[in-house]
């Protein structure tokens, strides 16, 4: 089974993941996390140590690269191995990304949509723009602005296939998020303990 983490930064789909992952292992699903990073944090620290400044298109075709990678290599494990692959991101989060940004989507990526696999079941993690600025405010790990995570967070409702992605609160409690979650993989067919 894979299971699609998607929503802005901040809305707290790493800690949640992550936890789902033990959780279903605990209940006898292997499970494994796997993050889908962009390297957006680290292309925009060497960037910076180096006082260069990409255009948004550069940035954005790298970040595209590094994402299509990891997702492609994510979907091999879900391929390879036995259980429930849980990810952190998708394709669909570097599509949204690059609308709220003003660029089109391209021809890769809509191509990669239709070839990989569908996931199984996407948690659209719905947090308000200020929680999740706050949050990554706390982290102090990557920077976003306030409008930034307000586009991001719009744009995801114009995307096709947003219809069937589930949308889970997500400006509670972590353990309130996975306890909707682990409900929503029950009614999808997973046998989980009551």
């Amino acid at each position: 089974m894979i299971v699609v983490l998607v929503g802005i930064d901040g809305a707290g789909k790493t800690t949640a993941g992550e936890l789902l992952a033990q959780r279903l292992t605990a209940t006898g699903y292997p499970a494994v996390f796997t993050r889908n990073s962009s390297g957006r944090r680290t292309i925009t620290e060497w960037c910076a140590r180096r006082n260069i400044n990409p255009s948004v298109r550069l940035l954005d075709a790298a970040e595209t690269s590094i994402r299509c990678v990891n997702v492609v290599l994510s979907h091999l494990r879900a391929r390879t191995g036995s259980g429930v692959v849980i990810m952190d991101r998708h394709l669909y989060c570097q599509s949204e990304l690059r609308r709220a940004r003003g660029l089109d989507s391209g021809r890769f990526l809509p191509f990669l949509l239709k070839v990989l696999p569908s996931p199984d079941i996407v948690f659209h993690f719905d947090a308000p723009a200020g929680i999740a600025y706050s949050r990554v405010r706390r982290r102090a790990a990557d920077t976003e602005t306030l409008e930034h995570l307000q586009a991001f967070g719009e744009s995801y409702t114009e995307l096709a296939q947003f219809l069937t992605f589930i949308t889970i609160d997500a400006s509670g409690p972590t353990e309130q998020l996975v306890d909707a979650m682990m409900q929503e993989l029950g009614m999808c067919g997973l046998e989980l303990p009551s």
